[in-house]
């Protein structure tokens, strides 16, 4: 049972190996709950900040991908780039997803997740703000990979964050921040057109303006920088208070052989296939509807559709995910509602473009089923971690040859029944691959047994 999504006055138990729960009340005796007046108020500022950081930073994880994808014509026209150069430029968020990603947990370690999740921040906005105004394909790409690498670290330390802060709340904190991707992944899919019209048609103007957003979600990380375990001004267990502040107790725990559960492996290959929906989606879809002769307006709203769709389905699917024994059934559902979104897209790409909108839009929300099953899958935070990372990386870099080869069977047929059947047949193994990461188990326990 999950509990609502409020501040709770029980306890919390913390294990030895993990970092103090933030969330939770810590008085268990009488000098204890003199401390609890001194520290109760700073302890739900910190959470309330957490909270919006949260928000903020998930806002922020997809608008520099989707308002490219809405743009992406104008911008091959102004770079002059060929269909094969522009399916690169497709494949470079998961390359760099994959490769930065898998930095995350080290640099969190060092620095604290809020003050990676802070630069990652900075990354993006200022990616975001140059990469327009490059001048060049190569520049384009320089300035994306560096807003790519703060989207890429804050991926992962997403889960971490919300298993640290909230750890009683995982599924409706995995909601709220799926909720906020999923907006600002739509809002950027719906609105970068009419920006870069009442900016006067200028492409760049028009990508650039994304910035604006990034720059505000670094704000209510500042105060955070420096958190490294337990939240600001919460009471600590004499044994961690005699620590360093740099070193966790999550630090000490001894790492996982990762690579030794089936399970891992599984959830990676899951999130890779999935992913590479998304990013195929993300990058081609609004051109696919252009080129049945959909209005460029128009096709961005019905990318927008899809990706609107995880707005209320990243909450719920979450929350039905937590109270299930195995989330094998949800993952069917989901990549039923895919296989028939391709068929119609092949059959009838402008007869029924709202309706193969609305059924895609239901399979993306494969990606917070996968964080939730992220931490699902682990006991400790230390655990979600390293199985964020291994999960997200290996799943980015099995994703980097879709986007591309979909641009390779575009130019090379003249049309879009090959990368639709490419999608289709994807989808058959992330099915699979779902099932046997949905099953009831932990990574610590396949890793202890093998």
């Amino acid at each position: 049972m999950m509990v609502p999504m409020r501040e709770e006055p029980t306890r919390t138990t913390t294990p030895p190996t993990e970092p103090a729960d933030p969330a939770a009340t810590a008085a268990t005796g009488p000098t204890a709950a003199a401390g609890t007046t001194r520290t109760a108020a700073p302890r739900t500022w910190a959470v309330r900040l957490v909270t919006l950081g949260i928000v903020l930073a998930a806002l922020n994880l997809r608008p520099a991908i989707t308002s490219l994808g809405a743009l992406l014509e104008e911008v091959r026209d102004g770079l002059g780039m060929s269909g094969s150069v522009a399916g690169l430029l497709t494949s470079v968020p998961p390359l760099c997803f994959a490769v930065f990603g898998v930095m995350a947990p080290r640099l969190a370690r060092r620095f604290g997740p809020s003050a990676v999740v802070c630069a990652g921040m900075a990354a993006i906005a200022a990616g975001l703000l140059v990469r327009p105004y490059a001048g060049n394909t190569a520049g384009f790409l320089a300035a994306s990979a560096l807003a790519l690498a703060g989207i890429a670290v804050s991926n992962v330390l997403m889960p971490v964050i919300v298993k640290r802060w909230f750890p009683d709340r995982v599924g409706s904190m995995t909601g709220l921040y799926s909720m906020a991707l999923a907006l600002g992944t739509s809002l950027a899919a719906a609105v970068t057109v009419p920006v870069t019209d009442a900016l006067g048609g200028n492409w760049q103007s028009g990508l650039a303006s994304w910035a604006l957003l990034a720059v505000a979600a670094v704000v209510p990380w500042l105060p955070l920088i420096r958190e490294r375990g337990a939240a600001p001004g919460a009471p600590q267990p004499a044994s961690e208070a005699s620590a360093p502040a740099a070193t966790g107790s999550a630090a000490q725990a001894p790492a996982l052989r990762i690579t030794r559960s089936r399970t891992a492996w599984a959830l990676g290959v899951f999130f890779g296939l999935q992913a590479t929906a998304a990013y195929i989606t993300m990058g081609w879809m609004a051109q696919i509807y252009r080129d049945a002769g959909v209005s460029a307006g128009t096709a961005g709203l019905l990318l927008a559709v899809i990706m609107v769709m995880g707005v209320p389905l990243a909450f719920v699917i979450p929350r039905v995910a937590t109270r299930l024994p195995h989330q094998g059934p949800v993952v069917l559902v989901l990549g039923a509602c895919g296989l028939a979104g391709y068929a119609g897209l092949y059959l009838a790409p402008v007869g029924g473009a709202w309706a193969w909108a609305l059924l895609l839009g239901v399979s993306n929300c494969a990606f917070p089923l996968a964080l939730t099953m992220v931490g699902m899958r682990a006991r400790s935070g230390a655990g979600v971690a390293q199985l964020s990372a291994f999960a997200q990386s290996v799943g980015y870099l099995i994703s980097i040859p879709g986007p591309l080869l979909v641009g390779v069977l575009y130019q090379g047929t003249g049309g879009w029944g090959a990368p639709i059947a490419l999608m289709v047949a994807l989808m058959i193994p992330q099915m699979a691959v779902g099932w046997l990461a949905g099953r009831d188990r932990t990574v610590e326990e396949e890793a202890a047994a093998r």
